[in-house]
């Protein structure tokens, strides 16, 4: 599922050809993928697993195959992201999608962030919401382990404080995926690892058709939805010009 807002971020910027975008904790490609659509980009995902970033190389390799990308370059790597292996002010736009709240060292994480950035640029932050991820995690003592680690729930506010600290200005902000939310209240009701809920699965049967077809009636229901239910945090920032 795509978190990011690029049309919101090809408005602001104008034109996104021709950019080197950086999507950190890339996971299977999503966002990678997304990014290598526009006109003669570099799209880089980075991640520690090595087993999304083979998912990832699948993905990509099937969009050239088919021909739908823009006429640019891809890469992927192995990467820490309180360690990136990438010059200072080198990336036209960074994404960082549903990661930090997996980080212990948050701080290094959104120093890097920041540091790989242009001046001037684009960076886009998700983390799961507060309301949301506090239900879940009132609702299972599983539920944060099974999710991949989450080890922290953060307020929009503090994000945008810790973001701006390191060097750059918040611009805009929504909510995403609605109706994400109460699949995952029904996974913790049942057990977050459970995989035999009927309920559950019927109800991932139906994301998975939502976002393979996106029909107009989700899609405007999930909008709708989104300033109450949203399950993901979005927040667009400029890296500071000067300091």
């Amino acid at each position: 599922m795509i978190t990011v807002d690029f049309d919101r971020l090809h408005r602001s910027s104008k034109t996104l050809e021709g950019f080197k975008i950086l999507d950190i904790g890339c996971g299977p490609g999503r966002h990678t993928c997304s990014a290598y659509q526009f006109k003669n980009v570099l799209s880089i995902g980075v991640d520690l697993s090595f087993d999304d970033l083979l998912e990832a190389k699948q993905r990509l390799e099937f969009h050239d195959r088919l021909g739908e990308h823009g006429g640019g370059r891809w890469g992927l790597s192995v990467a820490n992201i309180t360690r990136l292996p990438f010059e200072d002010n080198f990336f036209d736009l960074v994404i960082c999608s549903e990661v930090l709240e997996h980080i212990p060292d948050e701080k290094s994480a959104i120093n890097e962030i920041v540091r790989v950035a242009k001046p001037g640029n684009n960076i886009v932050v998700s983390v799961p919401r507060y309301l949301p991820e506090k239900i879940c995690w009132a609702l299972s003592d599983d539920y944060f382990n099974a999710n991949q680690g989450h080890i922290r729930i953060y307020k929009k506010d503090n994000l945008i404080a810790l973001m701006e600290s390191a060097g750059s200005k918040n611009w805009s902000y929504h909510y995403a995926h609605s109706l994400h939310a109460p699949y995952w209240w029904l996974k913790c009701l049942v057990g977050p690892t459970r995989d035999n809920s009927t309920l559950v699965n019927l109800y991932h049967r139906f994301l998975v058709w939502d976002m393979m077809k996106k029909p107009k009636v989700t899609r405007f229901l999930d909008y709708l939805l989104n300033p109450i239910l949203g399950k993901s945090t979005v927040l667009y920032f400029k890296k500071n010009v000067n300091g």
